[in-house]
């Protein structure tokens, strides 16, 4: 569980990071996605369709208890976050349309997030675990701040814009450190207790949304550089935000167990990527930005 101070230190901390995010967006951006919408579509449908229902089918099979289960689907539901368009720029694909589908997701959460959990949590164990949907709705109304910060700053100075980015990446760093560390030290219990199951789940979610939005994307016509970023996009999921929903909406006496998933996640899901960043970087042309068909790979 989670001292006041470090509650305290995780909000500011997800701010930080959510204003870098908008200060990489300008309002020409949502133009661009309004002139080329086909991609951020098929993202879109990746971010919610596959990932749910992965981390749905993932709790079920592998028979993870409520708050665990709990914890990875909201990992699933959450949209996407800055990690994938870093990974994104070093595999040399599409940048500028996975930002789009960050941007996208991002305000598509204050929908899908409650009905994708109302949908799938019902089906989940005994229903122990009441879902606080306004508290949500309330957490991911409150992160359209800093974004909307973050773009004022980006229409204001871009050597600023370029600072904040760089700031926000180190303090989505510092989510992950702060909850891994201080998982460790806390819970040696439940590290204990961490089964195969979970190890499964964990790496499993992020690996195989990978792969399905990268294969929905081959499969509706995308682009190698356009198919790559639906790919990274699609399976690396904004983990500080999952944890920071979970610490401001849930009972304290949950949020032990409900955050151990999620962080296993974060924690294995940037080596996956990384190497899947590696493959791509080595068998990458120099990044196209029009959509369409592109060669094999």
């Amino acid at each position: 569980m989670l001292s006041g101070l470090e509650k305290a230190l995780l909000a500011v901390l997800l701010l930080v990071l959510m204003t870098g995010m908008g200060a990489t967006l300008t309002r020409r951006d949502f133009s661009e996605i309004a002139r080329r919408p086909r991609g951020v579509l098929i993202g879109l449908a990746s971010q919610y369709g596959w990932m749910p229902l992965l981390a749905f089918v993932l709790a079920r099979a592998l028979g993870l208890d409520d708050a665990f289960a709990v914890g990875l689907l909201i990992v699933g539901c959450t949209p996407g976050g800055t990690t994938s368009n870093l990974f994104t720029y070093y595999s040399r694909a599409d940048v500028s349309l996975s930002i789009s589908m960050t941007v996208v997701s991002t305000l598509c959460a204050f929908v899908m997030m409650p009905l994708l959990l109302g949908l799938y949590i019902g089906q989940l164990g005994d229903g122990t675990i009441e879902i606080p949907y306004g508290n949500i709705v309330v957490t991911l109304v409150l992160v359209l701040v800093p974004v909307a910060l973050g773009m004022w700053i980006k229409s204001r100075s871009a050597r600023a814009a370029a600072i904040t980015e760089r700031v926000g990446s180190v303090a989505g760093i510092g989510v992950l450190a702060l909850l891994i560390i201080s998982g460790l030290v806390k819970n040696v219990g439940l590290l204990l207790q961490t089964t195969a199951s979970m190890y499964v789940a964990a790496i499993g979610l992020g690996v195989a949304g990978m792969a399905l939005g990268y294969l929905a994307a081959r499969v509706l016509g995308l682009g190698r550089p356009q198919r790559r970023a639906v790919a990274l996009e699609t399976g690396i999921q904004n983990s500080p935000l999952a944890l920071g929903i979970i610490v401001a909406s849930f009972p304290d006496a949950l949020h032990e167990r409900m955050m151990w998933l999620p962080l296993l996640y974060a924690l294995l899901v940037l080596l996956s990527a990384s190497v899947v960043t590696l493959y791509f970087a080595s068998t990458s042309r120099p990044p196209a930005h029009a959509e369409g068909a592109g060669s094999r790979g």
